[in-house]
């Protein structure tokens, strides 16, 4: 990173930091994650002061949210299992991530500080980490830069970088690609990402291809559903199931309206509906829209859910379960700006998998298309015809249904691979 760019990144990142001794309580994204940086550093150090072992070693490992978390959660939970003697530290960057982290097993989680030069400094003087090791792609310069100067060991975890990204030009590519030559052992997803990633700077010689830990984590979860018991057991019906996870609505208004000329087919059809954002704002356009198609809404906590023709999900944290449900399944994010979200989880339970247009940055739905066992359709009589197709022809629908959980099954083992990479980091 040059002189001038550096400046203006540390610039960025002291400003940020004095925003967030100002912040008020809000609701918002941005600003609780400003706020939540606040006495960060008195946070690190209390921990260290009251926990950190200076005999045991300890592995650091960064995923800015929910869907990198994911990814890290088996490495650490192998690392656990098969290193008692290790400390375990998990930081995140988004709070969406914050209910996450709480219910990994580690001795320290906490949000990752800005990447400043004195809060990078300060994280590492409380967790003196043997590892510091990165999921999928974010990888902070200073604090790179810091860890590697103190002997720390850097890696990279399931390692994934688009075609596409922004990453591999202009000021991104200046500013993160010493990050990126820093790092010592990289786990690539596959192998265009590994040609990819040394375009971004890693070296060739520090990578691998093991794969993407989230296989093993979805099949995993999968496994530990309990069909006859809390949810899963009181929604569990011999009707045809649609469980639509991660919408937006930018994803309701053409699959609400393909819906009901579905159900006009197929009467006895059910939806379970998992806004992104299961907020009353969210919920209530979708309560209304099926008072106006005449079919009986319920909420998930609601007496009635399990006889709803429309069950609409209003907490996070259990449509990986719900996916149960499903004899198909739509992935949102595909009519929105952000893009899709995971279709792992629904494929791992063996339905077919529909999704909007925009899915260019997700592999697993490329993956997907291909094997049979997913579909991208752009509008609302596209989404129709493929619902009602899977809906109604049993052997049509078994077909995509086992080519997903195929896929799925094809890729597991990359936990295993990324620990190795990872114990090797830790050494003795």
């Amino acid at each position: 990173m040059d002189a001038v760019l550096r400046l203006g990144y540390d610039a960025a990142g002291n400003i940020a930091r004095a925003l967030a001794a100002v912040t008020p309580a809000s609701d918002t994204k941005l600003l609780r994650a400003l706020r939540a940086r606040r006495g960060i550093r008195a946070r690190y150090a209390t921990w260290a002061r009251a926990d950190r072992v200076a005999a045991r070693a300890m592995l650091w490992m960064h995923a800015p949210s929910v869907g990198e978390g994911l990814q890290a959660r088996p490495v650490l939970q192998l690392a656990r299992r098969e290193r008692p003697d290790l400390q375990l530290a998990y930081t995140f960057f988004s709070p969406s991530a914050a209910a996450f982290a709480r219910g990994l097993d580690v001795d320290f989680a906490d949000y990752l500080p800005f990447d400043t030069v004195g809060d990078g400094e300060a994280a590492l003087d409380a967790l003196a980490p043997r590892a510091l090791v990165f999921s999928k792609l974010d990888v902070w310069p200073n604090l790179a830069r810091i860890a590697a100067e103190r002997g720390v060991n850097l890696g990279l975890v399931s390692a994934t970088l688009a075609e596409g990204s922004s990453r591999r030009r202009g000021m991104a590519a200046r500013l993160l690609s010493d990050a990126y030559a820093r790092l010592d052992a990289v786990g690539a997803i596959d192998a265009r990402d590994a040609e990819r990633l040394v375009d971004l700077g890693v070296r060739r010689d520090r990578i691998e291809v093991t794969g993407d830990t989230r296989y093993d984590q979805v099949w995993a979860r999968v496994r530990g559903v309990d069909r006859a018991a809390g949810l899963v057991a009181m929604l569990t019906s011999d009707r045809p199931t649609l469980v639509a996870g991660s919408t937006w609505p930018a994803d309701e208004r053409p699959l609400l309206a393909a819906w009901t000329r579905v159900r006009a087919a197929v009467p006895e059809a059910r939806l379970v509906i998992a806004p992104h954002e299961p907020t009353d704002s969210h919920l209530t356009p979708i309560e209304r829209w099926a008072a106006e198609a005449r079919v009986r809404s319920a909420r998930l906590g609601g007496d009635d859910a399990p006889n709803a023709d429309v069950v609409i999900v209003d907490r996070l944290g259990v449509l990986g379960d719900l996916y149960a449900l499903a004899t198909v399944a739509y992935v949102g994010g595909g009519f929105h700006a952000a893009g899709l979200h995971s279709v792992l989880e629904p494929a791992a339970f063996g339905v077919p998998v529909l999704f909007g247009p925009r899915y260019a940055n997700s592999r697993d739905a490329e993956l997907l298309i291909v094997a049979g066992g997913g579909a991208s359709e752009a509008t609302e009589s596209g989404l129709e015809s493929r619902l009602r197709a899977w809906l109604t022809d049993g052997s049509a629908r078994r077909e995509a249904g086992d080519a997903a959980r195929e896929l799925v099954g094809r890729g597991l083992g990359a936990a295993e691979r990324s620990w190795k990479l990872v114990a090797n980091l830790l050494g003795a």
